[in-house]
């Protein structure tokens, strides 16, 4: 796992600190139209600007008009070399999250996938951070926290996958574990915080 911790910590609960560098100042928010007005005078910057925000620069895209968001997440998968995906859907009722299980086979390399859409307006410094209980202590087993980076709106949906991280393995190390995640921006919006659960087996079933 990413960073292995010995502390006591509920899991429910994200302090600002753990999600955001409190020494960080993030630039100021800018619209596309400011952004695409800003150093005209530089042709390369200009161009590099034009390819960033494709078709964002000349029509507002708005994919879903009903939801005011600029960062809607759609989808959590656990993604494992030579296995189907392991999906959560993050459009419902989150609070029935924690009754999905998933099993993952001690010692195993996974990955996290995050589907989300962005629109409206261009999104700087989206980040996920995630934290891992064991569900029969209130102790901070990993956190992971991963720069996802800055996203133009888009029609189609948008993901962002982590690097490798290795499953648990061993006898003590198998059994239940409860995920608080969050997915956050430099600009500190929390577009989407969840908790889910897992279950590390000798094996997959």
């Amino acid at each position: 796992m990413a960073e292995t911790l010995n502390q006591q910590h509920h899991a429910d609960d994200h302090h600002d600190e753990d999600v955001h560098d409190a020494n960080y100042q993030a630039p100021p928010e800018k619209t596309i139209e400011e952004i695409m007005a800003a150093d005209q005078e530089d042709e390369s910057l200009r161009r590099y600007k034009e390819a960033l925000l494709g078709a964002a620069q000349a029509e507002k895209i708005i994919v879903e008009p009903n939801d005011p968001r600029k960062v809607i997440v759609k989808k959590l998968a656990l993604v494992v070399e030579g296995r189907d995906d392991m999906e959560l859907d993050l459009t419902g009722d989150i609070s029935q999250l924690k009754q999905q299980v998933f099993v993952i086979k001690e010692g195993v390399q996974y990955k996290v996938r995050i589907d989300f859409i962005v629109q409206r307006e261009i999104v700087h410094g989206l980040k996920y951070v995630q934290k891992t209980y064991r569900m029969s202590l209130p102790v901070l087993v990993d956190k992971m926290a991963h720069m996802v980076g800055s996203y133009p709106p888009k029609k189609e949906i948008q993901n962002y996958l982590t690097p490798p991280e290795e499953a648990p393995s061993g006898m003590i190390s198998r059994g239940t574990y409860s995920v608080s995640s969050v997915f956050t921006d430099d600009d500190k919006h929390i577009h989407l915080k969840w908790d889910w659960t897992f279950e590390i087996k000798k094996d997959w079933e």
